[in-house]
């Protein structure tokens, strides 16, 4: 069974939302969240890994634009 972690989402309209992710053979998480609004695939938003070391968590998803 794969591991998983909860990351948060950071900007965008999933600001403060958080994901469940499974983690890869090495304990990272994907590189990007492609996160699916309500409008649906058309309208998603690219999100990017990011180390959060500030605020004392170890990952967040950072905010990138549109998927298309």
């Amino acid at each position: 069974m794969a591991s998983t972690m909860q990351i948060p989402l950071i900007g965008g309209t999933a600001d403060g939302e958080t994901v469940t992710v499974e983690l890869d053979s090495n304990g990272r998480p994907p590189l990007t969240h492609h996160h699916i609004g309500p409008e649906g695939l058309a309208h998603a938003q690219i999100y990017e890994l990011q180390s959060d070391d500030e605020h004392a968590r170890e990952w967040v998803y950072t905010f990138r634009g549109p998927a298309a």
